[in-house]
C-alpha cells in the first residue's frame, strides 16, 4: 500500500484553518525534498517509564492486557530497560525503570506540575521510535527544521542519546518525544543501552505465571497488536501538535471528527505505506472544541481538557485490536476478552460500546488507568471489515466514561 499524501483529502467534519491546510502540504513537500520521507520507515517501538520498583508488576499487567512478552533487559547508569515484543514485524514495547526513587529528569518535572500526575512523578508515556536508514542524517535534517534533540551532556538518562538511539526533547504541545534508531538495531548484540542483564529467578517465575494466566482462558490468542495511541492536548494547540508530529515523522493527517456531545474532536494521523496499522500504529490527538477558560459561558462537557488540567498534556490511552469473530458462547471476541479480564480483577470504566450484527461496525472499551503507567488500555474489534477508528457514538460514550474517572476535587471546582 502506498498513498499519495500530497493529493489525499482528509476525511471528517472537523474544520481546520487555512494555516493548518497550507502548512500541512508545505511540511509534506519539505519532507520529500529534504529526504526525511526516504529515510524514515515504520514506527518500531513505544516507550513508557514507570516508578522505581514497578516494572515487574507492570510487565505482569501487560502480559494479561496485551500480546507483549519480555524479550531482553539492560542496565545503564540510571535505569533498568526492559524490551518486550509481540511479533517481530510489530513495534516493540520498552519499559524504563529508574534505579533510584529520587531520580528526576524532565519527565518528572512535567508530571509534578499536575495534581493527578504528581502522585506518580516518574510514570509517563515517553514516545514513539521510528526506524531510519541513516540516524545522523535524520537528526541533521530535523535539527535544521528547528526540532530539538537530546545531547548526552544535557540528559540525565543516557537512553535518550547514544550512537543508536536519538530522541527529541519533550514537546511543549504534547509532552511526548519521538525517537529514531537505525534499521535492524534491535537485532544487534549491543545497542549501547547499557549492560545486558538477566531477570532473577523469581521475576521469571512471576512472568511465566502471568503468561499461563493469560493462556488459561485463551484471551492471549485474541489480542493483536497496537492499533493506535491517543494523546490529549489543549484546544488551542490541536493544529500545532499535529503539524509538529507530521514534521518529525513520515505520517499523514488522515482526518478529524467532532464529538459534539463531549465538546471535543478526534484527530487521526496514519502511516501512508502500511495496509495494516498494527505494523505502524496510528497517532491520535484529542482536544476540546471550546477551551476551559471560556466554557463557563457554554457549560459544555469537557473531559478532554479536564484530563489535561489534571494530568498534563500526555498520552491518554493505547488501543489494541481484538481479533474479529464470535466466541464459543456466541458472544463477540471483545466481550469474551473483557469478561475474562474482569474475572482476574482487572477493572474497566464501562461496558463494551458499539454493536456487531450483520453490518460492519466497531466495538470498543476502555480499561481503568494502570496504577503503574497511568495509561488506559483500549480494545477495539472491527466487525465484518469495518474501516475506521471509531464511531461518534462510541467515542462519546468512552470519553464520558473516562472523564468521570479522571476528575479532581479542589477548592470550589470539581473537574
Amino acid at each position: 500500500m502506498s498513498l499519495s499524501i500530497m493529493t489525499y483529502q482528509p476525511v471528517g467534519d472537523k474544520k481546520n484553518s487555512d494555516f493548518f491546510n497550507d502548512y500541512r502540504l508545505k511540511i509534506f513537500q519539505r519532507r520529500k525534498s529534504s529526504g526525511i520521507d526516504d529515510l524514515l520507515e515504520n514506527l518500531c517501538a513505544l516507550v513508557v517509564q514507570v516508578e522505581t520498583g514497578d516494572a515487574l508488576a507492570y510487565m505482569e499487567e501487560l502480559y494479561l492486557l496485551t500480546p507483549f512478552r519480555f524479550q531482553d533487559a539492560y542496565l545503564n547508569e540510571t535505569h533498568k530497560i526492559y524490551i518486550m515484543q509481540a511479533r517481530p514485524e510489530w513495534p516493540r514495547y520498552i519499559v524504563l525503570e529508574p534505579l533510584d526513587k529520587s531520580f528526576s529528569d524532565d519527565l518528572t518535572r512535567l508530571n509534578m506540575l499536575y495534581p493527578l500526575a504528581s502522585k506518580k512523578p516518574n510514570a509517563r508515556y515517553v514516545g514513539e521510535v521510528f526506524n531510519t536508514r541513516d540516524l545522523t542524517e535524520t537528526r541533521n535534517i530535523l535539527e535544521s527544521h528547528n526540532i530539538r534533540f537530546h545531547y548526552p551532556d544535557e540528559t540525565e538518562n543516557k537512553f535518550f542519546s547514544n550512537r543508536h538511539f536519538n530522541f527529541t526533547q519533550p514537546s511543549s504541545l504534547t509532552g511526548n518525544r519521538v525517537g529514531y534508531i537505525p534499521l535492524d538495531a534491535f537485532e544487534m548484540d549491543q545497542i549501547e543501552l547499557g549492560q545486558r542483564i538477566s531477570l532473577r529467578k523469581n521475576e521469571m517465575q512471576a512472568l511465566a505465571k502471568a503468561a499461563d494466566k493469560a493462556a488459561e482462558k485463551g484471551t492471549n490468542e485474541l489480542l493483536l497488536g497496537v492499533d493506535h495511541m491517543a494523546t490529549r492536548i489543549l484546544s488551542g494547540e490541536r493544529e500545532d501538535a499535529i503539524l509538529e508530529f507530521l514534521t518529525m515523522s513520515n505520517y499523514y493527517f488522515w482526518g478529524a471528527y467532532n464529538i459534539a456531545d463531549q465538546n471535543s474532536s478526534t484527530n487521526v494521523n496514519r502511516h501512508p505505506n502500511v495496509a495494516d496499522d498494527k505494523f505502524s500504529p496510528a497517532k491520535v490527538f484529542t482536544a476540546n472544541n471550546i477551551p476551559s477558560f471560556v466554557n463557563s459561558f457554554e457549560n459544555l462537557p469537557m473531559p478532554t481538557e479536564d484530563f489535561v488540567r489534571n494530568y498534563g498534556r500526555r498520552m491518554h490511552h493505547i488501543a489494541y485490536e481484538v481479533k474479529d469473530g464470535d466466541h464459543m458462547g456466541g458472544e463477540k471476541n471483545i466481550d469474551f476478552v473483557v469478561d475474562s479480564l474482569k474475572s482476574y480483577g482487572l477493572p474497566f470504566l464501562a461496558n463494551v460500546v458499539g454493536e456487531c450484527t450483520d453490518k460492519p461496525n466497531l466495538k470498543q472499551i476502555f480499561s481503568k488507568h494502570s496504577e503503574y503507567s497511568l495509561l488506559i488500555t483500549e480494545y477495539v474489534e472491527r466487525c465484518h471489515g469495518f474501516d475506521g477508528f471509531f464511531t461518534k457514538d462510541n467515542v462519546a460514550a468512552l470519553t464520558q466514561a473516562a472523564g468521570a474517572d479522571e476528575r479532581y476535587h479542589h477548592g470550589n471546582i470539581f473537574d
